[in-house]
């Protein structure tokens, strides 16, 4: 089958061709529905929620309603309050999932029925925990009952509608999210690096500081990124089991607030972009020390 060719007698070359000319994949080409389903769905809701912040209700510039936010203290302070939420719950549910995940290595019985227990709040959601905090933290719920039944305190300890109860929430629905996480990249991690520097020497400790934690940071720092944007859009826990006008005003709730109560949807989506561009900035940082980790195979060669 011979090749076609010009009028100059040079073959012609197809459209995949040109493309391996050019050093480009031509199986990329099958990409672009996904590409054009992530614009339609992703791209052109995010360039228009940006030019409706720069279309203010009253007026006042481009820019206005980014001036407003920060020159109001009751309104800018929901950056560093959705941030005191965010990073505690992400790191804490990232440290508590590393050493739960390293003991779910072993084989033991009744492992998957404990796997089957630490992941179970995915199931129930953020309202279904909200509600079982409420009942049994409130004044009158089993916790202190039982405390003020033994005599520890004299009247119900105050863990909901506050910080520590969003906390508790954020702390609950994202620890399986980290768990799993966690467990897959250990579970990428060849068991014969640890067993070969147990065969030089090395205690449990030292393989795990110098073996194990390496090749599982860069697997943590995503995990740390993928909690950090779960809790950091929090909205039904900071209502129903927070002080939604107090110490629990996140940027959700201030952009839930603009939109529905003041009908201010400019104002809105100028909250929204915030939430973004916080949102990225905290995420660049953490990809930014991953890098510095190490990315290589952690898988065992032969020796």
């Amino acid at each position: 089958m011979t090749a076609q060719t010009d009028r100059a007698g040079t073959p012609k070359l197809n459209f995949r061709h040109k493309l391996a000319d050019r050093g480009i994949d031509p199986l990329l080409v099958l990409l672009l529905p996904a590409v054009l389903l992530l614009g339609a769905l992703f791209v052109y809701p995010m360039f228009y929620g940006v030019s409706i912040s720069m279309d203010p209700l009253n007026g006042g510039g481009p820019f206005a309603n980014y001036v407003n936010f920060f020159t109001d203290p009751f309104q800018s302070s929901t950056i560093w309050k959705t941030l005191g939420l965010a990073l505690p719950a992400a790191l804490i549910n990232v440290g508590a999932s590393v050493p739960i995940a390293m003991q779910m290595r072993r084989k033991f019985r009744g492992k998957r029925l404990l796997t089957a227990v630490l992941v179970l709040p995915v199931s129930l959601g953020t309202v279904l925990v909200a509600d079982g905090l409420l009942r049994y933290f409130s004044p009158t719920g089993w916790f202190n009952q039982v405390l003020m039944g033994l005599g520890l305190v004299d009247e119900p300890v105050r863990l909901i509608y506050n910080y520590a109860g969003v906390l508790f929430s954020l702390i609950i629905t994202g620890f399986p999210f980290a768990f799993l996480l966690t467990l897959s990249y250990l579970s990428g991690i060849d068991p014969t690096l640890e067993r070969a520097a147990a065969t030089l020497g090395a205690t449990k400790w030292q393989r795990t500081k110098y073996i194990v934690m390496p090749l599982l940071a860069p697997g943590l720092a995503m995990t740390f990124c993928l909690t950090f944007v779960l809790a950091f859009g929090v909205f039904p826990s900071a209502n129903l089991v927070g002080e939604p006008t107090g110490s629990t005003r996140v940027l959700s709730i201030a952009a839930y607030q603009a939109a529905f109560e003041q009908y201010d949807f400019s104002l809105a989506s100028a909250i929204a972009v915030i939430m973004g561009v916080v949102e990225m900035v905290i995420i660049g940082a953490v990809l930014i020390l991953r890098s510095r980790f190490y990315e290589g195979s952690t898988a065992g060669g032969k020796g």
